[in-house]
């Protein structure tokens, strides 16, 4: 029997109806022919609206020729920028073809809307602005990245030789998994302060016809008591010694001629001698290049990526700014990775002494310290930092209804720490919902996340110093695999999404 045929009425039979009269349950024609939907599929349709849920940014309106163009722009400039002063020396060549100049040399010039100008602190700390509409103590828009990154550095007094080997001695640098980092190709960066006060810049390992040096390990025939202990504990630090030469110089009988030889070699080179390299920054970082992954080349791994993922779209993002109401600054900071510490770290004062500067400069009255204050309190910054994505591979460790993933976007963090959210900044609800709003109505991708599973661990970015001088901060990043690791993971799509996501911030 049909569904109408037992219709009643009062208790009366109800005749049948024909088919063509009778009422259709998806939809009927209503008006010049357009068909309405159900009660059921509207209702359908409502509740959909009600609920959550993140979207792959490579099904969004975001143009695929254009993720896939920034990111090659990114992959070079990773290349060129693998310690923090390289970063900061490729972000002024950036910054001065787009028109900006430097603030500490233009002297207490009057700055007007629009103008562009950076400061750079110590090779290692940089800011750039776009003067805005608005003055200073109303407020900046702030977006602020680190472009420090863990890695092995050299000690002072580092060189030795031992069974006819030399070697550099080290000291890590940052949070990491110390077995990777062994039997992979290094290169050797950094600089050297001479005697006489020169500096002398160093890049070994880079081009093809460089050597590379590396941190030797056991064959696994001889590792049966390397396998037994701890992970933390079958690698010590202490032993991590890089491998840079095997020659020796001079006759048989001569005391250190391996390590002479190599000593001669950099005096041929870099005309220093031993004494010198205490006064040096030296840093053992991969060898290799920035690579696409996956045969569809929709990722970028390559060492760094966790903070200059972030750091790249937040100098780009400053560089497409012309005539913003509010003044934009973009942060690039040192030292994150072991405290935000030091004078080019995000605890130094080097922000609010930029911020005083704009105010005096781009003040008629008198300068004096209130301006300086509102002008924190009343910004917002967006502190630009890498999250680590969910990876099907090591499940447990994250919270899947609260997890960063590859390809949905901007991960947005409110909060950072560990276990009981300690050392954490936590966004108020009204600053992530005015995020929230930004994104939703520019149709920038992003989605909620955490830091992993409670209890299992946590981290920070800079975003609790900045909120310490009262800037409303929340952490806007990219996902990341294999964070800390010599070759980590990131989508494309979540890279040009960041720098989209930025670039609505600086405007807004």
């Amino acid at each position: 029997m049909s569904m109408y045929s037992e219709n009643k009425k009062r208790g009366r039979p109800r005749k049948n109806l024909p088919e063509s009269a009778a009422p259709q349950p998806a939809t009927v024609k209503r008006g010049r022919g357009r068909p309405r939907k159900s009660a059921i599929a509207e209702k359908a349709e409502n509740i959909s609206k009600l609920t959550y849920e993140s979207v792959n940014v490579w099904d969004s309106t975001l143009p695929k020729d254009e993720i896939m163009s920034f990111s090659e722009g990114y992959k070079a400039f990773l290349d060129k920028a693998k310690t923090e002063r390289e970063f900061i020396k490729e972000s002024i060549k950036v910054a001065e073809e787009n028109g900006f100049k430097n603030l500490d040399a233009l002297g207490e010039t009057k700055l007007n809307p629009g103008d562009k100008v950076y400061r750079v602190v110590k090779s290692k700390l940089m800011l750039l602005s776009v003067i805005g509409k608005k003055p200073v103590r109303e407020g900046t828009r702030i977006v602020g990245a680190h472009v420090d990154c863990p890695r092995i550095d050299i000690k002072q007094n580092p060189l030795y030789e031992s069974t006819e080997m030399v070697f550099l001695k080290t000291h890590y640098y940052g949070g990491i998994k110390k077995y990777q980092w062994v039997a992979i190709p290094l290169a050797l960066h950094g600089v050297i302060v001479k005697a006489d006060g020169s500096v002398v810049e160093v890049n070994i390992g880079e081009d093809e016809n460089d050597p590379v040096f590396t941190i030797t390990d056991l064959l696994p025939h001889l590792a049966k008591d390397q396998y037994e202990k701890k992970l933390n504990e079958a690698f010590q630090g202490e032993h991590m010694n890089a491998l840079i030469g095997s020659q020796p110089l001079g006759n048989k009988e001569e005391k250190d001629r391996f390590k002479k030889n190599i000593l001669a070699l950099l005096n041929r080179k870099y005309g220093i001698v031993e004494e010198d390299l205490i006064s040096s920054e030296l840093e053992l970082v991969p060898a290799f290049k920035a690579r696409d992954v996956g045969i569809d080349r929709s990722m970028v791994g390559a060492y760094g990526q966790d903070d200059r993922v972030c750091a790249y779209p937040a100098l780009m993002s400053v560089m497409k700014i012309t005539n913003p109401e509010y003044t934009t600054i973009c942060y690039l900071t040192d030292k994150e990775e072991i405290g935000s510490v030091g004078n080019t770290g995000a605890e130094s004062r080097a922000l609010e002494n930029y911020i005083a500067d704009l105010c005096a400069f781009t003040t008629d009255g008198q300068y004096n310290d209130r301006l300086m204050r509102a002008a924190l309190d009343n910004s917002k910054m967006l502190s630009a930092d890498v999250n680590a994505a969910y990876d099907p591979n090591y499940e447990g460790t994250h919270d899947k209804l609260n997890a960063g993933y590859l390809g949905k976007g901007v991960a947005i963090l409110k909060f950072s720490g560990s276990r009981g959210k300690s050392g954490a900044s936590d966004a108020h609800a009204e600053y992530l919902g005015e995020i929230r709003k930004l994104f939703n109505e520019n149709n920038i991708p992003w989605h909620i996340t955490e830091l992993g599973a409670v209890d299992k661990g946590g981290g920070g970015t800079i975003a609790m110093m900045i909120a310490n001088l009262g800037v409303d901060v929340i952490d806007v990043g990219v996902p990341v695999l294999s964070m800390h690791s010599p070759f980590e993971i990131a989508s494309k799509a979540d890279i040009y999404s960041v720098y989209k996501g930025y670039c609505v911030f600086l405007n807004s």
